[in-house]
């Protein structure tokens, strides 16, 4: 694929869950078969590797052999991909930074150093470096609200002064005047926020989300994004149902149950109906049981009746 700028990284892009055996190993047909259906469903883009990927928790050779099944597949459909770099270690972070570009992805994602809390010295260089390895594809910066450094929009700005290339972030969004700083960045840059804040967050200034909406489904999330930007207010009565949805539903699964954010994006799938992909996580992190699936499947029938009208 041609790489990205910031500009041309914009919408409804879908995590590639990974479809685990009974024995913790890699499913690879049901990977294909997760592929290939995203495809179908004319998503703005796939990424591999990110949380509900689990990339902290596979070899090197499984993260190879992940990357180059999606690399094979996206690029014969012509689908955007982003390929996730990202590991606790930078050391492994950029070996694997340096496999993938030969994949020809259309930008890479990586998170900062996650051991200890990085400096902005120490950020800027480790960007640095990234960033010239991965040259001429874009770098997109994962920064959850879980990382040991929580990136304001003061940070981005003094990163991108600094002269990195960053072509844009994912990050968890915030208020008006988040928005607002976010917006008078010194370069052009993508700012990816959670799907359920998406019409809200598209009205001020973000381009898009690597989506937990299109976790639940991703034929719904693409066509709830392509009615944002046609400028259909129902969107923003949509997104109020799909909060509801994941407040009730989704959220106490973290709060009161202690389940990881990967749990409840898995558990999502399952709920939306669109994959076999069970709900298992690789050890030992747990994973939401199966059996709950046809209750909270039946609640978002209630809430959220398009997902299983598309039919």
């Amino acid at each position: 694929m041609t790489p990205l700028n910031a500009t041309e990284i914009y919408g409804n892009w879908a995590t590639l869950l990974l479809p685990l055996n009974a024995d913790d190993s890699i499913n690879y047909n049901q990977l294909e078969a997760e592929i290939d259906t995203l495809i179908s469903f004319k998503v703005d883009g796939i990424y591999s590797n990110g949380t509900a990927g689990e990339f902290y928790n596979q070899t090197e050779e499984e993260f190879d052999w992940v990357n180059r099944i999606l690399a094979s597949k996206c690029n014969a459909a012509g689908m955007p991909f982003q390929i996730g770099c990202s590991h606790m270690s930078p050391e492994i972070s950029r070996q694997r930074l340096q496999r993938a570009k030969l994949l020809e992805p259309s930008a890479i994602q990586v998170i900062l150093p996650d051991w200890f809390v990085p400096t902005m010295p120490e950020i800027i260089d480790f960007l640095q470096v990234m960033a010239k390895i991965a040259d001429p594809i874009g770098l997109i910066l994962y920064n959850p609200p879980h990382a040991k450094k929580k990136l304001l929009p003061k940070d981005f700005r003094e990163i991108l002064e600094a002269g990195i290339p960053l072509a844009g972030c994912k990050v968890a969004g915030g208020d008006e005047q988040w928005y607002q700083e976010m917006k008078n960045l010194p370069v052009s840059f993508s700012v990816f926020i959670p799907g359920h804040h998406l019409a809200t967050g598209i009205s001020r200034g973000a381009h898009g989300a690597y989506s937990n909406v299109a976790c639940l489904n991703p034929q719904f999330a693409q066509q709830w994004y392509n009615s944002i930007i046609s400028g259909d207010q129902s969107a923003f009565e949509l997104e109020t149902r799909i909060q509801r949805f994941m407040n009730e539903c989704i959220v106490p699964y973290i709060t009161d149950q202690g389940y990881a954010n990967q749990a409840v994006d898995k558990f999502m799938a399952a709920v939306g109906n669109w994959t076999p992909i069970s709900t298992r996580l690789r050890w030992p992190y747990r994973w939401i049981p199966q059996d709950q699936v046809l209750t909270v499947r039946k609640k978002c029938e209630e809430i959220l009746p398009e997902i299983y009208n598309m039919y």
